[in-house]
């Protein structure tokens, strides 16, 4: 799930963006509200982490400009406004949680993890395919009860395949999901991580559960009888 993390504070930004990372999600930052603007016009996010007190456009006015264009993406304001007025101004612009600094990583995680949840639209928190499940508030995979030992990108990508159960998956989404815009990294880079889950995923299922090639068309997740 890749974030936009926008925060002219450089150092509060990497620390942020770290533990988010360390979460298991894919986190591109931005310094600036221009920027931001920028990125929200071209890229697809499960999520924006917004300042309000920002370089070259106000977070509201990003805020304010996303909505307009009939962006649904959930946004959660993060800044030391914290005064009533701009948290009612923040709401009543589309915002969808607010966390006044100075705050705790651990209640950023919760809100941002509930906030994806939520737009997923997620009621059953638990996806499945065969006995390979993922539980959504863990974030965390399993075989038939046992968790599964992944790296960040090999979750990211088994994250957005079992989230699509029964359809393909083009790699260039996968890619886009998967990798920041500042990754040093191609599309075809894709292929390394869904060789190292076929793997894993034979090991722990004997080719019970397997991600299939079609070829000119993407990725499949599929269980097998």
């Amino acid at each position: 799930m890749r974030i936009l993390l926008v925060e002219d504070h450089q150092e509060l930004s990497h620390w942020v963006a770290r533990a988010l990372r360390d979460a298991r999600l894919t986190v591109e930052t931005a310094g600036n509200g221009a920027d931001a603007d920028a990125l929200l016009l071209t890229q697809e996010y499960g999520l924006v982490i917004l300042d309000l007190s920002l370089p070259k456009m106000d977070g509201l006015e990003v805020l304010k400009r996303m909505r307009a264009r009939g962006s649904k993406c959930p946004v959660l304001i993060l800044t030391a406004r914290g005064g009533l007025q701009d948290k009612v101004q923040g709401l009543n612009l589309g915002a969808d949680d607010y966390l006044a600094k100075p705050f705790e990583l651990a209640e950023l995680e919760a809100r941002v993890k509930a906030l994806l949840r939520r737009s997923q639209g997620n009621e059953a928190v638990i996806l499945q395919c065969g006995k390979l499940s993922f539980d959504t508030v863990l974030r965390q995979f399993f075989y038939d009860g046992a968790a599964l030992s992944l790296t960040p990108r090999e979750y990211a990508v088994l994250e957005v395949l079992i989230s699509r159960p029964g359809q393909a998956v083009p790699k260039e989404k996968l890619f886009d999901q998967v990798f920041a815009l500042d990754d040093d990294a191609n599309v075809d880079a894709i292929e390394i991580y869904i060789h190292r889950l076929r793997k894993k995923l034979e090991a722990v299922s004997q080719g019970q559960v397997a991600i299939v090639t079609l070829r000119g068309i993407g990725y499949l997740l599929e269980a097998r009888a």
